[in-house]
């Protein structure tokens, strides 16, 4: 697939993905969520991607929603037509049409086999913020400003941030910054848990690239997509049973596999693992093991 609005780049095992609207400050558009979509899609196939980046071209990460539509951005039936309605006149909420476009693009980075580092170069506000909260680590440049500004729009907080965000930074912080609306430099975000780092903008992708090379060389391609799926899913359990099970499963398969007994001996030898088992092609059988959750 050609990109329009995002750039998609594969080096040394790690995949950049650039935000690519410059002139518009990398205003997030439909365009640009079918993209994104389409590269995390393409990511999870290709077996020589072991880590994400994402960052954005120019002066933003991403300002947000593309405002060319002036009042009627957020009007869905404005422009795209009315959507479906009930017998009795009531919206039908099961509708596509209703659904957050935000919220479809950080679904599919939730499901990602791959790690996902935010390399957030600049502003990143509205879904430019929301769309990294499914990421896995941000770092940030001391020139990037962060804003979930949806109560200074009238609207509310999208791209399922209200169940990332406070797991994220706590309920008293989300709600902060969520209350208020108001634009944040990158060492609040760093002091509110938001991102990990802040570095100069001339070493922002050279710290993200040598966090990725790390994972990218070190460690095994199916335990990194297991972790990432076990950590994110975790936060929803109810008990430690629920991760007592899913470690038994992980521990059992893995432990049956080539790429344990290549790493036990790569350590006993004192040399760098070589790790053959494919995302691709051998992820356990027992994976995935949540129930499937499509919108209804």
């Amino acid at each position: 697939m050609a990109y329009e609005t995002i750039t998609y780049e594969v080096a040394e095992n790690i995949l950049t993905i650039t935000l690519n609207r410059p002139d518009k400050l990398n205003a997030f558009n439909a365009t640009m969520q079918q993209e994104l979509i389409d590269a995390f899609d393409q990511a999870d196939k290709d077996d020589e991607v072991r880590a994400i980046i994402v960052t954005g071209a120019g002066r933003a990460f991403c300002a947000g929603a593309d405002l060319s539509s002036g009042a009627n951005t957020f009007d869905r039936d404005a422009r795209r037509g009315p959507v479906k309605r009930l017998a009795d006149g009531k919206v039908d909420y099961s509708d596509a049409n209703v659904r957050d476009g935000g919220g479809q693009v950080t679904l599919r980075i939730f499901k990602s086999l791959k790690p996902v580092i935010a390399a957030v170069n600049g502003a990143a506000v509205g879904i430019g913020v929301t769309m990294q909260l499914a990421m896995d680590i941000r770092i940030a440049s001391t020139e990037a400003r962060f804003g979930f500004v949806f109560s200074q729009r009238g609207i509310v907080p999208e791209a399922a941030s209200s169940w990332f965000l406070p797991r994220i930074v706590g309920i008293s912080q989300a709600l902060e910054w969520c209350y208020t609306g108001r634009v944040f430099p990158a060492q609040e975000a760093l002091a509110g848990r938001l991102v990990s780092k802040v570095v100069p903008p001339e070493e922002l992708l050279t710290t993200a690239r040598a966090l990725a090379r790390e994972i990218a060389a070190k460690t095994a391609p199916v335990s990194v997509a297991l972790i990432r799926q076990m950590m994110w899913r975790m936060l929803g359990a109810d008990d430690p049973m629920e991760a007592h099970k899913v470690d038994s499963r992980g521990i059992y398969t893995r432990g049956r596999s080539e790429d344990v007994k290549e790493g036990v001996t790569a350590f006993l030898e004192k040399r760098p693992a070589v790790f053959k088992n494919k995302v691709s092609a051998d992820m356990p059988d027992y994976f995935p093991w949540w129930d499937e959750r499509e919108y209804k």
